[in-house]
Parts: C-alpha cells; structure tokens; sequence
C-alpha cells in the first residue's frame, strides 16, 4: 500500500524554528518527526512512501534522506513550487494512486493500529471514499470535532465552545481513488479538510475510525511541540 505524507507547509506557527529548518524535520527525543511516520508506516506493512514538500525545502531533505538512508526505506520526494494546501500537491499525483492509499499531515507524532484502520476502511459495508483516524482529547475545543452519524462523519465543527463529543482528527486518512473526484476541478490549491471532506460527508462518504490505544501529539505550535518532547 502507498503512503503520500504532505510536508510542503511552511510551519508559520512555529517560527522562528521553521525559518531554519522544515517542520516535519523537527526533533523530538533527537528523532525528526518525518522519522517517525514512516516507522509506523513501515511497521504496518506500508513501505511505499512519497513526501510532498516545497522547492525551498529540496537541500534540507537532500541531507535528511543521506543521514538516514541505512534505516528508510526507498522514498519519492516531489517538489511544490508553491503552497498548494493539504491537497493541491496530491491531486497533481492522482495517476499514481490507482488503489487505496494513505494520507497523512507530516508534522504530528502517531502510534496506533494503522492495519486495523485500513481493514475498516476497505471492509466497510458502505464503501466510503475516505475515512479519518479520530483520537480522543482532553480539550477538543481547540481542534476540528466531527459530528457523527453511526460510523459516518456529517461534518466538523471547527473549535467548537461546546464539543458534542471528545474525539477530534488526527491526520491521518485511508482514501479510495474515487477521492479525486470529489477534488474541485478548476482550483489548483486545496485544502482536503475543507474543499473535499464536506462533499464526502454530504455523499455519507466520510467515516469516522476510533482509534484505540492512540498516542498522539500534534507539533504545528511552539507549545504543543514542547508537549510532545515531554511526553512522548
């Protein structure tokens, strides 16, 4: 199975750091945080993996990828000349994705049963397009809470006051193909989160998976990084 990690952002929320090095490329416990989604994609049967990042980032990755090349495996590394959101970039490469793949943020720590998502996925008797791995916070008001229907997503709620429930997205998702049909066609930025999973979840295309035993820290913040460097 085939993993696209999208890293082509430019870290805003953490800079300065991000001024000096790519987000993704940030350490934690002395390991970037690239490092550790592809170990739990390896470690899940998923060793076909393509980063997406931005042309000024090309050097960084250069050294990254020759420092440690003994432990990863073969990775394709596609260039964005501009920021093109969290799906502009996928959306050029949809020939290469003929079955169904994973998509993931590039700057979030995660470490859950990724095969059992995948089974969920393709297993699902409604045949959904895509399905997003939902972990269980302690403040969901300062994430994206879904508003569920059974197993299907209707919609999020951005930040809510009141959150309906304690889940939140995570990141991370298994798409079917039919994905890009769903993609605005004449739009070349996007973002999955608001340009395609609201028309999913109106098709009752979009699942929610509750994943179990998930540990998760996300690193787009200067706090939540510290965070994650604590804890982890």
């Amino acid at each position: 199975m085939k993993a696209i990690i999208q890293a082509g952002g430019l870290g805003t929320r953490l800079r300065p750091v991000t001024h000096e090095i790519p987000k993704p490329l940030i350490t934690v416990k002395k390991k970037p945080i690239l490092n550790y989604l592809i170990e739990l994609f390896v470690a899940n049967g998923v060793d076909d993996i393509e980063i997406i990042i931005n042309k000024d980032h090309e050097e960084d990755y250069s050294w990254w990828k020759k420092r440690y090349r003994g432990i990863l495996p073969k990775i394709k590394i596609h260039l964005e000349a501009k920021p093109l959101g969290t799906f502009g970039g996928v959306k050029l490469l949809k020939k290469r994705f003929k079955e169904d793949f994973i998509l993931s943020n590039g700057d979030e720590l995660k470490d859950f049963d990724l095969r059992e998502m995948i089974k969920y996925h393709k297993s699902h008797k409604s045949q959904p397009v895509a399905t997003i791995a939902l972990t269980q916070v302690a403040n969901p008001s300062t994430y994206g809470v879904p508003l569920m229907d059974g197993a299907h997503i209707k919609e999020f709620l951005e930040k809510p006051e009141n959150p309906p429930s304690d889940f939140v997205s995570s990141g991370i998702y298994v798409l079917s193909p039919e994905v890009f049909d769903f993609a605005p066609v004449d739009q070349e930025s996007m973002m999955i989160e608001k340009d395609i999973f609201p028309k999913l979840a109106e098709a009752r295309k979009l699942l929610g998976f509750k994943a179990k035993n998930y540990r998760w820290f996300p690193c787009d913040n200067i706090e939540r990084w510290e965070a994650a460097i604590e804890h982890w």
